[in-house]
């Protein structure tokens, strides 16, 4: 899969997104509802999405954590464990996890699905306008739904489908650096929506 990797910035010690979302979008007009239409050229990276979310193609799973182990994790150094973000809506596989756990195979090491916890905020946090809306929204929302034993700290790899505003994903930042087996927080997400 070819791939356009960016910097992200946030409350993450180092991340990256694989590509843009879309290359273009042209509205062709309504629906017999009245719903907008577009049609879409997304990045190869954002047609798997897609593809994956939408579609329910699960083996874009694949292709999209083989994107990510080979364009973005040789950039995150000792990546010890790798965490999906908690799904803000309920489906019986959750496409960002099926992405981990391959990820978590060609990294060889474990991925904690219940890691993070995820409360629903009331409002869909898309349907919100400003940053200060959806961290206030996100407050407390996202919690460690999982506690260590042993010795050491971990590096993890928190991975995210779309980046946005990154209020979500500062948002699970926050909660994973509350736990003290946590020593480095990345991110790794598979498009960004928004050019910065």
């Amino acid at each position: 899969m070819q791939t356009h990797v960016k910097r992200l910035h946030g409350d993450w010690d180092l991340g990256f997104a694989l590509d843009k979302h879309m290359l273009k979008s042209v509205y062709i007009g309504d629906d017999e509802y009245g719903h907008a239409r577009f049609d879409n050229t997304r990045t190869p990276a954002g047609e798997a999405l897609y593809q994956l979310k939408y579609e329910e193609h699960w083996d874009q799973a694949k292709l999209l954590a083989q994107a990510v182990h080979e364009d973005i994790c040789p950039h995150l150094p000792d990546i010890g464990m790798v965490v999906p973000m908690p799904p803000s809506q309920y489906r019986q596989r959750q496409p960002v996890t099926e992405v981990a756990a391959h990820l978590a195979m060609l990294l060889d090491v474990p991925m904690f699905e219940n890691f993070l916890l995820r409360q629903r905020t009331g409002a869909k946090l898309k349907d919100m306008h400003t940053r200060e809306d959806k961290d206030a929204a996100l407050k407390g929302k996202i919690t460690l739904g999982h506690t260590f034993r042993g010795e050491g700290r971990w590096n993890a790899l928190l991975l995210d489908d779309l980046h946005d505003t990154g209020a979500s994903l500062n948002a699970a930042c926050e909660a994973l650096r509350a736990c003290e087996k946590i020593a480095k927080v990345y991110v790794a997400a598979f498009t960004w929506k928004r050019p910065k």
